[in-house]
């Protein structure tokens, strides 16, 4: 596992909008993402309780979706193949 080494380190106010709460990210962040107003980002479980957010690929998506049906579909195979 890679240990975490930050790169960039930004604090950010929660802000509400509408009936919801938004965070604003700066230019930074949006660069270091390669991502502009309008596009999609992904937010998954990190390690130890962090949140990781990556530029949205929808082919990256797609292929995931793939993975995740032929790992539920084919998990015995996969769990016996794992001894």
């Amino acid at each position: 596992m890679r240990d975490y080494n930050p790169r960039m380190i930004l604090e950010l106010k929660l802000r509400k909008i509408g009936n919801s709460v938004g965070v604003i990210l700066p230019k930074e962040a949006l660069a270091h993402l390669n991502a502009d107003e309008g596009d999609e980002v992904t937010l998954t479980d990190g390690a130890d309780g962090r949140l990781l957010l990556s530029s949205h690929k929808a082919a990256v998506s797609e292929q995931m979706r793939i993975a995740q049906d032929l790992m539920q579909r084919y998990r015995n195979t996969l769990r016996e193949l794992a001894k």
